[in-house]
Parts: structure tokens; sequence; C-alpha cells
């Protein structure tokens, strides 16, 4: 415990450095969605579930179905002042809500998923999960038949703009004439109205569909209509057994882990932080044996070419939708620019709601 308490006070001394050091946590959680819907809660909810695993995590908790807005305010609010010393938002519209917070209780750790502010108690995190759509883009650009592959979006925030085209660069490495045709819900967890965006990309052609939605709904619709379809956030193959060909899945608990040791250390400190592949927190699911033995062999190579980096996904020559050239010739985006992307790219149909 002395030894504790040292840290802890030599760590208060440095600059810029975190205020936080507990050697029990209790841990709190705010999730956008029910951790039933078989997808983006549902990872992050499954990484509690592994972090909670640790001897010094005495307590988790998690509040789930939270709106993005003034209620995330309260709740955040809420747990901070019940003791809770560790609190992870985990959706992109509670920025602000937690850096609100973050700053009315300085002694507690918050770390915020997917956005890009920080102050001295807040940090945030995420996976380059656009490696795992590229992976997967290539598979369904390989299976396509009819060269039309539907993408269910839900908000055009960056995450989701750089997942589409991420995915689209995978499609084009082994499919150049296939098309991404992208629908908007303008919602995170919506099943009927994911099944109408699905439904309708496969009225009009789609024999392939993707998404970046909380549920399994477009995998469903796939199902019933005899296409493929690839996952999200989770291994879905149980919702779509016949349509299912791979998903890019989260491993929360790589991260969940990190940040309750640091704390309990005495080590943690807000900052930004992008995990790639190699780290085990973005992983691709199992691929359906559907999938010829070359395209598996071909995704296998290049995920371990991005996990050596010596790939990056966005490397040139990569053109807009209007054929402009965005980036020449070996060159690569900065982390910067894909974490604000705001663009489509060649190949990609549809636009982006201002």
């Amino acid at each position: 415990m002395k030894k504790l308490v040292l840290l802890c006070l030599v760590v208060l001394m440095l600059p810029l450095a975190a205020t936080v050091c507990a050697k029990d946590i209790k841990a709190a959680f705010v999730y956008v969605g029910p951790v039933g819907d078989g997808g983006w809660t549902y990872a992050h909810d499954q990484g509690r579930q592994a972090m909670e695993k640790l001897p010094f995590v005495k307590k988790t908790t998690f509040v789930e179905s939270v709106p993005e807005g003034a209620e995330a305010t309260r709740v955040i609010m809420g747990l901070a002042s019940k003791g809770y010393n560790l609190i992870f938002t985990t959706s992109f519209g509670f920025m602000d809500p937690t850096l609100e917070v973050a700053k009315r209780f300085p002694d507690v750790a918050f770390e915020h998923c997917s956005g890009f502010k920080m102050s001295d108690n807040m940090g945030n995190y995420f996976g380059r999960y656009y490696q795992g759509k590229y992976l997967s883009g290539i598979i369904a650009g390989a299976m396509t038949k009819s060269n039309i592959i539907g993408y269910v979006g839900a908000y055009p925030i960056p995450e989701v703009i750089r997942g589409i085209n991420a995915f689209t660069l995978g499609v084009h490495e082994v499919n150049p004439k296939a098309t991404v045709k992208v629908v908007w819900t303008q919602t995170w967890f919506n099943p009927g109205l994911e099944r109408e965006a699905a439904d309708s990309l496969l009225d009009v052609g789609a024999d392939v569909l993707s998404m970046h939605q909380d549920t399994p709904a477009t995998l469903q619709a796939a199902e019933a209509r005899g296409a493929f379809a690839i996952g999200n956030d989770s291994d879905m193959r149980q919702y779509a057994p016949n349509a299912f060909l791979t998903a890019p899945i989260w491993d929360w608990g790589v991260l969940y882990k990190h940040f309750a040791a640091q704390v309990h250390e005495g080590t943690w400190k807000a900052e930004e932080l992008w995990w790639g592949m190699e780290t085990g927190i973005v992983k691709l699911a199992p691929v359906s044996d559907k999938v010829p033995q070359k395209i598996k062999d071909l995704v296998t190579e290049k995920q371990k070419t991005l996990m050596e980096h010596k790939m990056k996904v966005f490397t040139g020559p990569i053109k807009g939708q209007d054929g402009k050239v965005l980036l020449d010739s070996g060159k690569s985006f900065s982390d910067k620019e894909l974490l604000s992307m705001n663009f489509f790219i060649e190949g990609v149909q549809g636009t982006i709601p201002k």
C-alpha cells in the first residue's frame, strides 16, 4: 500500500500526467445500445467482462441504451458521483458530455471511444477497424456476381465513412468493376429500419451486403433473400449461417484491461490511443468455407502485411468519386486525415448527408 501511495504521489508531481490512481478499480460503462444488440454494445460488454476478471477490479457496472446528448451527461454524472474511478463512454456522441463531466471530477479517469477531444483526465481510444473493413472488402469483391455490393451505413461520421472507403479499396483489390452502394439509416440501433435499408439494396441487384450498424438485421435480410453478407462488430454467423462470409470484429478487452492496469498502477494518463490489428483489438471472424481458398490466402497475406506495418490501407493512387486524384501513387493519408475523412472514393455510389 505504501508503495502504491508513493507511486501516486510521484505521478501527481509530473506535469500533465495522470491524477488518477486507485488500488481497487470500480469501472462503469455507458452504452449507446442494449447489450443484446449482437454487435457494437455486445462487443463492448464482452470487453467489460474480460476486464472484470482482473483481481484488482472490484466492481463494474453499465448503463445501456443511453441517448447521445443531455441524457448522456446525466448518466455519466451519476456514475462519477457514485464513486466509480474509471468510466468508459462508448459512442462518438458521448464525447462532449464526457468532457463536461470530466472537468467536474478531476480524480476520475475517463476514456471516450472513437472521439478526438481530451482533457487532463479524459483520454480517447479506438482501434484501426478500417483494416478489418479492407480485408472483408476483398472477400466481398470476390464473392459478388452482380458487381453490386450494398452497404448499410448508420451515421455519416468519419468512422463510418472511413470504413466504407477502406471496404471499397478491398473490393477493388480483386474486382475493380464492382461498385459499393451506400444507404444511410441515421440510427445506430433500429433493426426494422436497417432491414428496410438492406432490402432496398437487394432490390437493386446487390448480391453481397455489408454494413456499419449495431444489429444483425442486414445479415438477416441477406439470409432471407439468398445473398451473402459481411457482419460488423462481432461474429454474427449465428444470425445468418448461410449468408455469413466473415466480419471485422472487436476485442475491447485488450484495451480495457490495459486501462484498468494503468489506473491500478498509478501510470494512467490521458492520451490518444488508436491501436491496430497487431494488438489484437481488431480481428477478422473466421472466413466461410464458401470463400475460395485463394481468396482466403490473399486475405491472410494482406492481414500479415498490415500487422507487420509493411503496408497501409489508404495508399495511393486513390481517386475521389469524381475521378480526381486524392492521393498520389505511393502516398498515404495521415492519421489526422483519416480521423476527419468526409469524402467517398471512386467506386462508392451514394452521397454523404450534411
